[in-house]
């Protein structure tokens, strides 16, 4: 067996940048390993995920008998638990846990006071049993010193990498806007707040899409009923899930890229937004700001007089200031080479 396994339990949401975390980072590792001549990691996957990393002898299939017995754990070494909700632990002191800590998000949600304290009670029972920690970003290390206790474990931060988005395509059933449009993308929920971008679209002609799944209905209807409200329903267009060709059209294509979210640990989105070098507007919120930095506008508030100042000034500036290449020259530095490079000295540390 393997002496380093990857958790990736969390590939079977095939619409979430964990899937695409997990099997970036464990390609992106295994091409390291197979240069150094080095045993190769192994994936834990879920059934549907059994062919995600090719070569079938790399995988290990999830299996209800794993609740009982876990034969792919004897010689392991290291235990890569990828996200701070991870399920499976080994309980041997003989075999060393690396922790990755996405975010601490349900602190930055508005979410009531209890929910918050289960929350921080999971990641900290991940945190007693882990030998080292990894956060995806600065702001996350600073939440979980403040919130969390480390102990004397070592704590990194390794920026996640991004994937080539691929080749822009429109099928015939794609949606095609009519007109210049805004994209934005992740799961649709309140903590996105997406909401905030509607009333951008009075008296504009700009279209608004956003893909990525339905995560609350509610949510998503009570955004439409604002658009109808508004007199702005045709202009807004909230696709659910779409491919990695459409997806790449929309960032090609669109005339900026926004994202008011309220709770990012990184922000996956943005750098897959950077290959393309359009106009970022983020939120100042958690860790958007350290992925963005000079080469995105933010909404320092979401009033949308003020969002409305933000985003002509900043499409002007980026005009007359051909911020282009400086947005994809930022993108590049989320290689996931590099990072891969990072988490290899990690676990040769735990070794």
């Amino acid at each position: 067996m393997s002496k380093i396994i990857l958790d990736c339990d969390l590939m079977r949401f095939r619409d979430s940048g964990l899937y695409h975390y997990c099997l970036n980072l464990g390609n992106y590792v295994n091409r390291i390993f197979v240069q150094e001549g080095r045993e190769p990691m192994k994936f834990y996957v879920p059934p549907q995920e059994a062919n995600a990393f090719g070569n079938p002898k790399n995988v290990i299939v999830e299996k209800k008998m794993h609740r009982f017995f876990k034969p792919f754990l004897l010689n392991c070494k290291i235990w890569h638990a990828p996200f701070q909700t991870g399920r499976i632990l080994p309980k041997s002191s003989s075999i060393k846990v690396l922790l990755t800590i996405h975010d601490l998000n349900a602190l930055h949600e508005g979410k009531p006071k209890k929910e918050q304290q289960e929350s921080l009670a999971r990641t900290q029972a991940l945190i007693d049993r882990s030998d080292a920690i990894v956060c995806i970003s600065e702001f996350t290390k600073s939440d979980v010193l403040k919130n969390c206790h480390v102990v004397n474990k070592p704590v990194y931060v390794v920026h996640n990498g991004t994937h080539s988005v691929g080749r822009p395509w429109l099928s015939s059933t794609s949606y095609r806007p009519r007109r210049p449009f805004l994209f934005s993308m992740g799961y649709v929920n309140r903590k996105k707040n997406f909401d905030v971008l509607v009333p951008l679209l009075i008296d504009s002609d700009f279209e608004l899409i956003i893909a990525g799944r339905l995560d609350e209905p509610d949510y998503v209807e009570r955004m439409k009923k604002h658009a109808r409200k508004l007199s702005v329903g045709d202009k807004l267009h909230i696709l659910g899930p779409v491919s990695e060709e459409e997806k790449a059209w929309y960032f090609k294509n669109c005339k900026a890229f926004v994202l008011p979210s309220l709770a990012e640990g990184f922000g996956a989105p943005v750098v897959e937004a950077m290959q393309f070098g359009k106009p970022l507007f983020l939120s100042d919120k958690t860790s958007l700001p350290e992925i963005g930095s000079d080469a995105a506008f933010y909404f320092h508030d979401f009033r949308p007089e003020n969002m409305k100042k933000v985003l002509k000034k900043g499409l002007k500036k980026y005009k007359q200031n051909g911020m282009a290449a400086k947005i994809i020259q930022r993108g590049r530095e989320f290689d996931w080479n590099q990072k891969a490079k990072e988490y290899v000295a990690i676990y040769k540390s735990l070794m």
